[in-house]
């Protein structure tokens, strides 16, 4: 495997990333494309990680206010699962949220994806609707932020 990790960036990454989000996420379950998107696309941050340029994991986050952000859109394929493609996501995820101050991280994780946020550090709040049939938890996970040194110290 050649695993490159990347915010995506031209427009055919973009189509890609997003038509990878629609096939593993959405398509299953009978979604169309168009509930691959929400308007938080634009000031949210995303990551991919691809293997010899093919997109084999995507993940989002985006903030929801000064302390706390939302990972969203988690999706690795499955010929993929279980080699450490969605534990790079989301250490890169959290590590741009410690970056911008945030303490926080919650996730609405589907059923057979709430073991993985468990061994990851995050607490499983219990069920939640989020409009579909798949049982989903809410999760949350507090983050360590290091300040910087002072120059008086």
């Amino acid at each position: 495997m050649k695993l490159n990790i990347k915010t995506p960036s031209t427009s055919i990454e973009w189509e890609e990333y997003y038509l990878f989000r629609w096939k593993i996420l959405r398509e299953p379950i009978g979604l169309d494309k168009q509930s691959t998107k929400d308007n938080l696309e634009e000031s949210s941050y995303h990551l991919m990680v691809t293997d010899n340029n093919k997109i084999i994991g995507v993940g989002r986050i985006h903030f929801l206010n000064s302390k706390e952000a939302q990972i969203r859109y988690m999706a690795v394929d499955n010929k993929y699962q279980k080699k450490g493609i969605g534990r790079k996501i989301v250490y890169g995820l959290e590590e741009f949220s410690k970056e911008n101050g945030r303490s926080k991280i919650i996730l609405n994780a589907r059923d057979n994806a709430a073991k993985f946020y468990s061994n990851l550090g995050y607490e499983n709040l219990g069920p939640i609707d989020v409009g579909i049939a798949i049982k989903h938890f809410k999760m949350t996970k507090n983050l360590k932020i290091i300040l910087p040194r002072s120059n008086n110290t």
